[in-house]
């Protein structure tokens, strides 16, 4: 995949470039150089008795350029999962998986894709009872912030949410704010701030409905990711298109979340929803990405 996708690469990522002046054209550039470019894609997956993957469903198949689909078919099908156990044998299983593909080596002229992240869960018509889960019930959206309004600003901000027992937020922290737009580092740094801000200080005042039945009902206190997003136009479908974003530092949360250091699969969220930290809801994947 060359050179019509290095366009397709260099379009995204030009749709929703700052403006800057002589003065910061050099650094901007340099921040250019960061740029991940993602596609994020889901799916349906057939595992089978010893683990190993029996079937695969990608999603909205036409919308996927026929060669990324051809790559993701081969990888997911090489890949093995520890056999899912039910009553102390191994069973046939299925899981929803979504998945991000990236595009390194963005400033030469031919483009290296992987797998980076994948995130398996219920499928959507075997969800347990929402008393298993947190869920919301009040979470008015952040106000887009002036600052950021008046440069055209845009990004999505990774919420870490601490949500006591009585549904009130303890805590909150912006675990990572990535970027669609390329400016200046400083003036990134100060866009990162601004986005984060506006979303911690919305979510202090949000309320949950915590799990009042299964295996994490009895917790002190519950970890969820919330992600905001800060865009223009938020009714464009971009299912199978590629996206140009700068990722921005990851932090890690003052309290424990039952999570490991290493947070996989976290930037593939769907806007909108509320995610439960720690808990295992899909099959291991044994197979590393990489």
């Amino acid at each position: 995949m060359r050179s019509s996708l290095f366009l397709a690469l260099g379009l995204a990522l030009g749709s929703g470039a700052l403006l800057v002046d002589n003065a910061q054209a050099q650094t901007a550039r340099q921040v250019r150089a960061q740029t991940e470019a993602s596609l994020t894609l889901s799916g349906v997956i057939d595992i089978g008795r010893e683990g190993q993957v029996e079937g695969f469903q990608l999603d909205h198949r036409e919308k996927v350029a026929p060669d990324v689909a051809a790559l993701v078919d081969t990888t997911i099908k090489g890949w093995r999962f520890e056999p899912v156990v039910v009553e102390g044998r191994p069973v046939p299983a299925r899981t929803a998986v979504r998945l991000r593909l990236l595009a390194d080596n963005m400033t030469g002229s031919t483009m290296q894709i992987r797998v980076a992240d994948a995130n398996f869960g219920r499928l959507r018509d075997e969800k347990n009872l929402t008393s298993d889960d947190i869920t919301a019930v009040k979470m008015r959206p952040p106000v887009y912030p002036d600052k950021a309004v008046s440069i055209r600003g845009q990004g999505v901000v990774l919420l870490l949410v601490k949500v006591g027992r009585d549904g009130k937020v303890a805590d909150v922290v912006a675990e990572r704010t990535n970027l669609t737009v390329v400016a200046s580092e400083r003036t990134m740094q100060m866009l990162r701030d601004v986005l984060a801000k506006a979303s911690v200080k919305t979510a202090r005042d949000w309320t949950f409905r915590p799990p009042t039945t299964g295996e994490y009902k009895d917790r002190e206190f519950w970890t969820v990711r919330v992600p905001v997003n800060y865009a223009f136009d938020q009714r464009e479908d971009r299912y199978g298109r590629w996206s140009a974003y700068i990722p921005g530092p990851r932090q890690q949360a003052p309290w424990k979340t039952g999570e490991d250091d290493k947070a996989t699969g976290t930037d593939l969220l769907p806007e909108g929803g509320v995610y439960m930290v720690g808990r295992e809801e899909g099959p291991r994947l044994l197979t590393p990405l990489g």
